[in-house]
C-alpha cells in the first residue's frame, strides 16, 4: 500500500497546543526552559514520534502535506517554523475549510489521484470525508506514531 503524498492534521495529530487547538492558544509564542509556550504558559509540543516520521518520509522522497482547518494559518504556521518542522512540508493547506477543499487543492498541485495518498487525523468526520474522496484516511488517537505511517513506506 505505498503512498507518494502523506497529508497530516496539526493539531491532535502532530501536536498539542496545550490541550486545545492552535486557534485558541494566545500568542505570542515563546521557548522558556526548552518549552515552547504561549502567553498563558500552556506548553505546545510536537508528539514523540513527529520528527523521525517526517525526517524518514522527506529521506523516501514523499511529498509531505499540512492539512489543517484553523481559524488562525498565521498561528499554525508560526508554530510549525517555532517547532522546527516547517522545512519539511512541500504544501500547506491551512484555512478554515473542510478536508474535500484541502484534498482538491492537493490533488490538483501534485497532480496525482487520490489513491496515491494517505492523510492522517484525529478527527472523524474528516477521515470519512478523505475516504470518500478514494484517498486512505487514518484515525490518529493520541498523537501520530510511527506504526501509523509505516505501513504505506
Amino acid at each position: 500500500m505505498r503512498k507518494k503524498v502523506f497529508v497530516f492534521d496539526l493539531d491532535f495529530t502532530l501536536w498539542d497546543a496545550g490541550g486545545t487547538w492552535c486557534d485558541t492558544t494566545n500568542p505570542p509564542y515563546r521557548w522558556k526552559d526548552d518549552r515552547l509556550t504561549d502567553r498563558y504558559n500552556r506548553w505546545i509540543r510536537l508528539y514523540p514520534d513527529v520528527e523521525r516520521i517526517l525526517v524518514e518520509l522527506h529521506k523516501s522522497g514523499k511529498y509531505i502535506v499540512a492539512a489543517s482547518r484553523t481559524y488562525r494559518p498565521n498561528w499554525a504556521n508560526d508554530l510549525l517554523h517555532l517547532l522546527e518542522i516547517d522545512r519539511f512540508f512541500h504544501l500547506k493547506e491551512i484555512y478554515p475549510a473542510d478536508k474535500t477543499k484541502h484534498f482538491r487543492n492537493i490533488q490538483q498541485h501534485f497532480d496525482l489521484p487520490y489513491t496515491e495518498m494517505v492523510f492522517f487525523d484525529d478527527e472523524y468526520r474528516n477521515i470519512v470525508d478523505v475516504e470518500n474522496l478514494g484517498a486512505e484516511a487514518v484515525f490518529v488517537d493520541d498523537g501520530i506514531k510511527c506504526n501509523h505511517v509505516e505501513p504505506f513506506l
